[in-house]
């Protein structure tokens, strides 16, 4: 585990600034939607947010705590259920959790917050509703929350999503946009200099630090991951994803380690770390194009120790 020098990392300063001005004021829209790439801090400034609203009315020393707990009587969490099991997530921990997620919010999920709503606040002026990934809302669920949205209510909804394209017009058009923004190269190294002890981040000598940069996104949260993956491989396995792979052993071999070793977003990450590098390498269109669709075909789930000798035995067979 990486470990930071202090608090705060991943916060957007234009975005808090905007929210700071909204909590001093007073001045709550009905719905906010935070937007943005994957890992640029929606989430961990969306609890900060909510822990400041709460603190107005009702000052408890530990109201962050039972937040990120997911047990404040006003607060209720929407996002998408796992795919292998039923667990509430009124059991999960918002600040540490990483769950493999199903591709919809179901209506019921979203009828629940009528009932919820419907009650009295007990610690707080505004019941707050935090739906993360909302662009998982299915068609019924969409309209669901529209009818919510419009309807009179002492609660206050906050939407996260990396794509908001995939929402309806109609709820884009009744809530305020905070958009967070990705950072540039210049800004994650600063981040780093600021927040991580440099000394104790072991990044492998075979890496150049410019790919780990590269291959994030814009992302500080993605970096870390990436740089915590890569650690995780040994020097041997490392050296033959410096470049496209020719021996079609290796290939089996790699695709069976990946596969077994690493879990489904962390293979995601591992892709976008050999597409920077192998970009860099090759300027291969075509050979990008193929780790993109392995991306895609992971984050289907279809099969990712074939997914990986596939892709690796095409781009083979492409540069013989």
């Amino acid at each position: 585990m990486i470990e930071l020098k202090k608090d705060n990392f991943f916060l957007n300063e234009e975005v808090n600034i905007c929210l700071n001005n909204i909590i001093k004021k007073k001045s709550f829209a009905n719905g906010y939607i935070f937007y943005g790439a994957e890992g640029v801090g929606k989430k961990q400034t969306a609890l900060r947010f909510i822990k400041e609203i709460f603190k107005q009315s009702s000052p408890i020393e530990n109201t962050e705590e039972i937040i990120i707990k997911n047990n404040h009587p006003d607060f209720l969490v929407i996002e998408p259920e796992p795919l292998l099991a039923t667990k509430s997530p009124k059991n999960s921990d918002l600040g540490k959790t990483i769950k493999s997620r199903s591709e919809i919010i179901k209506i019921a999920q979203i009828r629940n917050i009528k009932t919820f709503l419907s009650q009295k606040s007990i610690n707080s002026e505004k019941k707050i509703v935090l739906i993360i990934d909302a662009h998982f809302l299915n068609e019924a669920a969409s309209n669901c929350l529209l009818k919510t949205l419009e309807e009179p209510s002492n609660g206050i909804f906050i939407l996260l999503t990396s794509q908001l394209n995939l929402l309806l017009d109609t709820i884009i058009s009744r809530c305020q946009l905070v958009r967070f923004r990705s950072f540039s190269s210049k800004q994650i190294k600063s981040i780093l200099k600021d927040y991580l002890d440099t000394s104790k981040l072991n990044i492998n000598t075979n890496l150049k630090f410019e790919d780990l940069i590269n291959s994030a996104n814009g992302s500080p949260h993605q970096l870390l991951k990436n740089i915590e993956i890569w650690n995780d491989f040994s020097d041997e396995i490392i050296s033959k994803l410096d470049s496209p792979i020719k021996n079609s052993l290796e290939i089996i071999e790699i695709s069976k380690l990946i596969s077994e070793k690493l879990e489904i977003y962390q293979q995601i990450y591992l892709v976008n770390l050999i597409q920077t590098i192998w970009w860099r390498n090759t300027k291969n269109i075509g050979l990008a194009k193929k780790l993109e669709n392995l991306k895609y075909l992971l984050r289907k789930n279809i099969q990712p120790r074939l997914a990986w000798e596939i892709t690796f035995l095409k781009i083979l067979m492409e540069n013989i």
